[in-house]
């Protein structure tokens, strides 16, 4: 490969989303034969799919009239390709990333460490966000997704402002949410909880885990809803419909478990929220832990952790009581 091209895509000049298919799918060959690391070429595509974000909210042209053409309007993005996303906002590498080698190759002259967006692009992308999720907002229900996801990337904006600007956006449309039933609002209303507690705003997750999940509609969906995240429905969604699927074989119960169980950390904002996913895991799916001695003996770790810790809500205390009573059953 000739030295400018691989210049022109580390400065952007001459961007590898506007490559032809039957090349990228050539480059990507040619890279595994000469030792890429394979799962670095796996997030090629998660890459390219925030590549595809940031550009549109960098575009200088007036709002686009029809919202089904913002790359966020008509695709579910995982946690790989928004936390993509968010390197180039907040400079910390996705944890998707494998290590660096021991030792990298020199370059001539100076080179960044990460792709984060200098002052003025970020806040060129954050104004872009808020314009369309408000857009999306007006729209009503054929904005949905848009709104969802703009108002998410928007919570890693540091402005003074922004977390006055998210209760606004949550106060213009208030959720309300019925049992036995699911609705995008469902979908909007655990997004935006989870994005306020970066602000330290917990009480609106516990109201949303008391109201949004006292029932099978909302359990199922907000599993279904991690496993699409997580990467382990690897199915692509063009809305957030998907998360009323009833079907068991949207993913594996284990897989799901282990995932989430990794959440288990005191320090994470949505801690309640892991919790209260691992309890409905274990109870909708008895059979999980006794298919996985390893896992439930992790798990019996990460519990015992966070029940020393206090703090936890006394729901989740109540809930990881009950998963370690579980635990215990199934202790060899």
């Amino acid at each position: 490969m000739d030295a400018t091209t691989v210049q022109g895509w580390e400065s952007g000049r001459r961007p590898v989303t506007a490559m032809a298919a039957g090349q990228l799918l050539a480059l990507r060959r040619r890279l595994l034969g000469y030792g890429a690391d394979p799962h670095l070429l796996v997030l090629l595509d998660a890459a390219m799919e925030a590549d595809s974000v940031i550009a549109y909210a960098l575009d200088e042209g007036p709002p686009d009239s029809d919202l089904s053409r913002h790359p966020l309007a008509g695709w579910v993005f995982t946690r790989a390709s928004t936390h993509m996303i968010a390197w180039a906002l907040t400079g910390i590498a996705p944890a998707a990333l494998p290590p660096a080698p021991a030792v990298t190759p020199r370059r001539r002259g100076p080179s960044p460490v990460n792709p984060m967006l200098a002052d003025p692009e970020r806040r060129r992308f954050y104004d872009h966000m808020r314009r369309y999720a408000e857009i999306a907002d007006w729209s009503g229900e054929g904005g949905a997704l848009l709104r969802r996801q703009a108002l998410y990337l928007c919570s890693y904006d540091t402005a003074p402002d922004t977390h006055a600007w998210l209760a606004d956006m949550r106060a213009r449309r208030p959720v309300r949410l019925t049992h036995s039933t699911w609705s995008p609002e469902w979908a909007d209303a655990r997004s935006l909880a989870t994005s306020l507690t970066r602000y330290g705003e917990l009480d609106v997750l516990h109201g949303f885990i008391e109201r949004g999940m006292g029932d099978d509609a909302g359990e199922i969906a907000n599993l279904n809803y991690w496993a699409y995240w997580l990467g382990l429905d690897r199915a692509p969604r063009s809305d957030d419909s998907f998360m009323a699927d009833r079907s068991p074989r949207l993913w594996d119960a284990g897989a799901l478990l282990r995932s989430i169980a990794d959440r288990l950390d005191p320090a994470l904002g949505c801690v309640d929220l892991n919790v209260h996913s691992v309890w409905s895991l274990i109870v909708s799916r008895p059979g999980v832990l006794a298919a996985d001695p390893g896992l439930a003996q992790e798990l019996r770790g990460r519990v015992a952790l966070l029940l020393d810790s206090g703090s936890v809500s006394q729901q989740a205390r109540r809930e990881l009581d009950a998963v370690h009573y579980v635990l215990r059953l199934n202790s060899p």
